[in-house]
């Protein structure tokens, strides 16, 4: 899916140009790599924030119409104000068709509910990654990467090295051997319950055996009486 946004060439730079901007419904830009200068654009502001709420517009190659010419990019970086919903900068970078990028691309996570961890133990399965740090040419970039947890058991994860990766896809780990993306566990509160179900039924199944036992020798004294009485009734 091809992704396509306007941008204007900016002749004015510092705060207060970008203050004033802002107040006029832009967002202040820039635009870098390549064998270009960075160049400072300016977008429309509600278009882009709405925009930057697609998980898409941040994982994908993007095409940039500036100054009637179309230019692939990606977004590489955007700046927020701390409490509005306002922003404030935002970076793309021009990209090399022929040049390897690095990029975290979202990852989908898929069938937990068919995992024997859920399905078996009632296990809670936590995404402890949301994203992958991947190589890969810009043609063979995936918007996502799916993480298939039908196979996760309780106790065990899934590490990065048992991820299936698109054609031309390399992940970098940056010094981490083989990361953890998803783990399955049991919630405490789950644990405990089955433990002290455990043990109450341990404690009743001793009580019900004492009970037999004393049950038997009651009976064995009352038959031992019941000899003893015969045998003094016989004397007699």
């Amino acid at each position: 899916m091809s992704i396509e946004f306007t941008a204007f060439a900016r002749n004015t730079e510092g705060r207060g140009a970008s203050r004033r901007m802002r107040r006029a419904g832009k967002a202040p830009g820039i635009v870098y790599g390549g064998t270009a200068q960075p160049t400072p654009i300016e977008l429309d502001h509600n278009a882009l924030f709405h925009a930057l709420r697609s998980e898409t517009f941040h994982s994908s190659i993007l095409t940039m119409k500036l100054d009637g010419t179309a230019t692939k990019v990606l977004l590489r970086d955007v700046q927020m104000h701390p409490f509005r919903n306002e922003i404030l900068h935002v970076d793309f970078q021009r990209i090399d068709e022929n040049k390897k990028m690095h990029m975290k691309v979202p990852l989908h996570f898929v069938n937990a509910e068919l995992s024997p961890a859920v399905k078996l133990s009632g296990a809670i399965v936590s995404h402890v990654s949301t994203d992958l740090d991947i190589a890969c040419l810009p043609k063979d970039l995936p918007a996502f990467i799916e993480i298939d947890l039908s196979a996760l058991e309780v106790g065990h994860s899934m590490h990065v090295s048992a991820v299936k990766l698109p054609a031309g896809v390399t992940v970098v780990t940056r010094g981490r051997t083989d990361p953890v993306v998803a783990a399955a566990i049991v919630p405490r509160a789950q644990v405990e319950t089955e433990e002290e179900t455990a043990a109450a039924e341990a404690t009743a199944a001793a009580a019900a055996t004492a009970a037999t036992e004393a049950d038997a020798k009651a009976a064995a004294e009352k038959g031992g009486d019941k000899a003893a009485d015969k045998k003094e009734d016989k004397k007699k």
